[in-house]
């Protein structure tokens, strides 16, 4: 059977978004379902080491550019488009404007079958000037999908349960850390949670509709709570004790953000739109979409079924995708400068060597499962400092842990470092994401020497931008020894005890 014909028929599918928390899933659950899936992505490697990178088309381009989005559509069937500009600056509502219309725009050219989105559930009744920026931005894109003269699906939903997304993450901190809350009056908002299966089985199910259909459908869970009830039935669910909860009015969105990110990894700029979004009510008002996408026994998932699951995977260590899987909005992307005669100006390096008792292989460990919960083998204190810091200045901070504890792919995040680059057994390259005046970097090698000894190498670049970036390198160079130093040394050393360890129990 054709693309275009009826029936269960594989169809092509764009996807935008793949680098982020709900795309990173829905591609596998896409090509589990029989399609062909091609991916849009502004930097195609950070998908190269994701299980399913082999089995899709990747594709480099960004939705604000029109040239590659219609490019991206050439053949295509249905078109996600998962993306937001939530961050990039006071004019992100502008451009989610600009790349909605452009992707309509473009898929109508290419005759694309049926455009599918995932924004946010907006309360009835309330004018939408009073609504926050993100939810407002949201529900324009989708407005504007609906326009293009592409039949368009527009998913609404509100509070997304599952391992590492940002809802699920800012209500597992704040509920573990804090047996006694002092919270916003926001606690007291009505509901409707959704498990992330049911978003994707919703985002899949969607591909098959008919052609007739053309509309917005509210998507979430059987029950409706408050936030207090949430983190309630969460300390249940994970058998923790009754927590205390007591809601302070004077807690404002901007200044609840800021307590957010004091306690959770979730910075207080991602805390914000989700702080802001429950100043109203978000409770879905009808379940058409189950007359498409029937609901199977036992779906949509009860919200206890759901933290459940997503807390076996977070213990398991299989948590697919993180909020944090996108890139920082203003995040530094440039490559690592490798070019022996590089002419971009400065850079400066801090280079250590080490000779080590044990294997490359029990190097490599070690390396790979550095930050997150093993620390960065130096100094704890300043790290500390450091992430503190970042946070106060409004970057992510030091918090954001890790997607797996043993094993990092290109693309995770590392704390305030992104995996720019992986060579299994021999390099690990991060790059800062913490607010710098300049661009930075960290690599760690496992290699061999002549001697056949094993040999730890690591290199710390940073390219200042103008003065202050000069006056940052050189106010800090004398705590290298210290920080840079004792991290070589301590690497070295946990790598050799591991090995002793691992001989003695041979």
């Amino acid at each position: 059977m054709t693309a275009h014909g009826l029936g269960q028929e594989s169809l092509r599918c764009l996807v935008t978004g793949a680098t982020g928390y709900i795309g990173g899933r829905l591609v596998p659950e896409l090509l589990a379902a029989g399609h062909r899936v091609r991916c849009l992505a502004r930097s195609p490697e950070r998908l190269r080491d994701h299980p399913w990178a082999g089995e899709a088309e990747v594709v480099r381009g960004d939705v604000t550019d029109g040239t590659s989005v219609a490019e991206a559509m050439r053949g295509i069937d249905v078109a996600y488009y998962l993306v937001h500009a939530l961050g990039t600056g006071r004019d992100f509502e502008e451009t989610d404007r600009r790349a909605a219309r452009i992707f309509g725009e473009r898929a109508r050219a290419a005759g694309v079958r049926r455009i599918i989105y995932l924004g946010g559930l907006t309360p009835p009744g309330v004018p939408e000037r009073e609504l926050s920026p993100h939810l407002r931005s949201r529900a324009e894109v989708g407005r504007i999908l609906l326009d293009s003269g592409v039949p368009a699906t527009v998913l609404r939903a509100a509070v997304v349960i599952g391992s590492g997304s940002a809802s699920f993450e800012m209500l597992r901190y704040l509920t573990e850390r804090l047996p006694v809350m002092v919270t916003p009056s926001w606690v007291h908002t009505r509901i409707q949670p959704v498990a992330v299966r049911d978003v994707l089985r919703a985002l899949v199910g969607s591909a098959r509709m008919p052609a007739d259909v053309s509309r917005a459908f509210d998507v979430g869970g059987p029950e409706v709570l408050t936030y207090r009830d949430m983190m309630l039935r969460y300390a249940a669910v994970a058998g923790l004790p009754r927590r205390l909860i007591l809601p302070v009015p004077v807690l404002t969105p901007r200044l609840s953000s800021h307590w957010v990110g004091l306690v959770t990894p979730v910075p207080a700029s991602i805390a914000r739109p989700l702080a802001e979004s429950l100043r109203h009510e978000v409770v879905c008002r009808e379940h058409d979409i189950a007359r498409y996408v029937p609901d199977p026994p036992g779906h949509p998932l009860g919200f206890d079924e759901a933290v459940r699951l997503a807390l076996r995977r977070v213990r398991d260590a299989r948590v697919l995708t993180r909020w944090s899987s996108a890139s920082l909005p203003g995040a530094p992307s440039d490559p690592l400068p490798t070019d022996p005669d590089w002419a971009g100006g400065s850079l400066y390096t801090d280079c250590r060597e080490r000779t080590v008792d044990a294997s490359r292989e029990a190097l490599w460990r070690v390396i790979e499962g550095i930050g997150g919960d093993n620390g960065w083998y130096s100094f704890p204190l300043a790290w500390a400092v450091r992430g503190w810091l970042d946070r106060l200045a409004g970057g992510v901070g030091l918090r954001r842990g890790r997607r797996d504890a043993a094993r990092l792919r290109v693309g995770d995040s590392l704390d305030f470092w992104r995996v720019e680059e992986i060579e299994p057994g021999r390099l690990l390259r991060l790059r800062a994401e913490m607010r710098l005046p300049g661009l930075a970097w960290l690599e760690m090698f496992a290699e061999t020497d002549e001697a056949g000894r094993t040999r730890y190498r690591q290199r710390a670049v940073f390219h200042p931008h103008g003065l202050l970036g000069q006056a940052y390198w050189w106010s800090v160079a004398p705590f290298h020894a210290l920080v840079f130093g004792g991290m070589a040394r301590n690497i070295s050393r946990t790598a050799a005890a591991e090995a002793r360890t691992a001989r003695a129990d041979a």
